[in-house]
C-alpha cells in the first residue's frame, strides 16, 4: 500500500508522524522547500520526499502549484491521500480532481484557538470546506472525535483517533551535540515553551509565581516563543528578576537545552485541543503540569506524565508547582513513565501502525 501525505507546516509533528508510518507501508510525502529544506535529513530515508515550489496563500502562482501537485498524485498512483492539516486554502481546490482515490485530513483543532493570530489569518471557511469535503478525519482524542461529529455531520466511522506522536528529534539533537543538562545549583527551573498567545494562560502561571515568591525562592520560570509580549504582565510577577523571558523563534539547538534544563514543563492552558508541547517534553523524560482542557487530562492523568490542575486557576496550579518542586522522586518518576510513553506506546512506529490501519481500514471500505 502507499500513502500519499500533504501538508504546507506542522513540521515537527510531520517528521515524527511521516516517519511512524514510513515503518509499515510505502510514504510518499510533499511539503513546501521554503519550510522543509532545512529539515530534509530529520525524515526516515524510507519516506519519498517531495520538496515542492509550494506557493504561500496569496500567490498568484497557487493555480499552476495545484496542476503539478495534482500530475504529481496522478504519476504516483497511491492508495490513499492524507492531507495532515486543514489548513491549506487552496487544496480546496484540488481535492474534487483526486477523485477517486480517499482523501482523510487530519483536524489537529476543531475551534480556533482563541488569540491564536497565525491561525487567524486563513478565512474561516477553507478549513471548514476541507474537513467536509474530505471522506474521512482524524482527530487526537474522544473528546475532539464528539467534536468533529456534531461539526462536519460526519458518521462514526468516518471519523479516527490517532494521538499526535511523541516527537523525538530534539532529545536525538540533543544526543548528536552531546548537550547536556546545566549543572546543579539549587534552581527549580520550570518551563513555558511554544507560541506564546492569550489561551497558553501565561497570566496564570505569573500569578502563580507571585504566590510562590516566598515558598520556593530557587524557583526560575522560563518563557520562550514567539508571540505576545510576556513583559506585559511584569505588573504581576512577584519576583521579575527569576524570570528568563526569550520571546522570539527558538533555534533547534536552543530548544533541546531548554528542554534538557527544565525540571518542569508546564501547559497552563485555558484552551487547548491537544500539544505537540507535552509531547516533546515527553521525549525528553520531563513531568508536566497540564490544565484540564481538550485532551489534555485525558492523556497526561492515565499514562501517569504529571499534574492535571484546573484551567485559570492560579492557586491549583500554585499548589503543583510546589507539589513537584518539593518531591523529587515524583518528579523522576512521572519523568520516566512520560519517557516509557514516547518511546513505547506514543512512539512515532506505534501511532504509524495505527495510522497504517486506518488508511487499510478506508481503502477497503471505498
Amino acid at each position: 500500500m502507499k500513502a500519499l501525505l500533504l501538508v504546507s507546516e506542522l513540521e515537527d509533528y510531520t517528521i515524527a508522524f511521516a516517519g511512524g508510518v514510513a515503518r509499515h507501508l510505502d510514504v510518499v510525502l510533499g511539503v513546501p522547500r521554503r519550510r522543509y529544506a532545512h529539515l530534509a535529513s530529520w525524515f526516515d530515508p524510507a519516506i519519498d520526499l517531495h520538496l515542492l515550489d509550494w506557493p504561500r496563500h496569496r500567490s498568484l502562482a497557487n493555480p499552476w502549484f495545484l496542476h503539478q501537485l495534482t500530475r504529481l498524485i496522478r504519476n504516483e498512483k497511491p492508495n490513499v491521500i492524507h492531507l495532515l492539516s486543514n489548513s491549506t486554502l487552496w487544496l480546496n481546490f484540488a481535492a474534487p480532481f483526486w477523485r477517486p482515490i480517499p482523501l482523510i485530513t487530519t483536524v489537529h483543532d476543531v475551534d480556533v484557538h482563541p488569540g491564536d493570530s497565525d491561525t487567524r489569518t486563513l478565512p474561516g471557511w477553507a478549513p471548514e470546506l476541507m474537513a467536509r469535503q474530505s471522506g474521512h478525519l482524524v482527530v487526537h482524542g474522544e473528546e475532539l472525535k464528539r467534536m468533529a461529529l456534531d461539526r462536519y455531520s460526519k458518521s462514526p466511522d468516518c471519523v479516527h483517533v490517532l494521538s499526535h506522536p511523541a516527537i523525538q528529534r530534539y532529545a536525538e539533537l540533543a544526543r548528536q551535540q552531546n548537550l547536556a543538562r546545566g549543572q546543579a545549583d539549587g534552581t527549580l527551573r520550570v518551563l513555558l515553551f511554544g507560541r506564546i498567545f492569550a489561551y497558553k494562560g501565561l497570566e496564570h502561571l505569573i500569578r502563580a509565581e507571585a504566590m510562590l515568591k516566598d515558598a520556593l525562592p530557587n524557583l526560575r520560570i522560563t518563557v520562550a516563543g514567539r508571540g505576545d509580549n510576556p513583559w506585559l504582565f511584569q505588573p504581576l510577577m512577584g519576583d521579575a528578576g527569576r524570570y528568563d523571558i526569550r520571546n522570539r523563534f527558538i533555534e533547534d539547538a536552543e530548544v533541546a537545552q531548554l528542554f534538557l534544563d527544565a525540571d518542569i514543563v508546564v501547559l497552563p492552558y485555558t484552551e487547548a485541543s491537544q500539544s505537540g508541547v507535552l509531547n516533546l517534553a515527553a521525549a525528553f523524560g520531563k513531568p508536566v503540569i497540564v490544565t484540564d482542557v481538550g485532551e489534555l487530562r485525558a492523556t497526561v492523568q492515565p499514562n501517569g506524565l504529571g499534574i492535571v490542575v484546573s484551567p485559570a486557576d492560579a492557586e491549583d496550579l500554585a499548589k503543583a508547582i510546589r507539589t513537584l518542586a518539593e518531591n523529587s522522586e515524583l518528579r523522576n518518576n512521572l519523568g520516566a513513565n512520560a519517557l516509557a510513553w514516547a518511546r513505547g506506546p506514543n512512539s512515532p512506529e506505534q501511532v504509524g501502525a495505527q495510522a497504517a490501519a486506518v488508511y487499510r481500514e478506508v481503502v477497503r471500505s471505498c
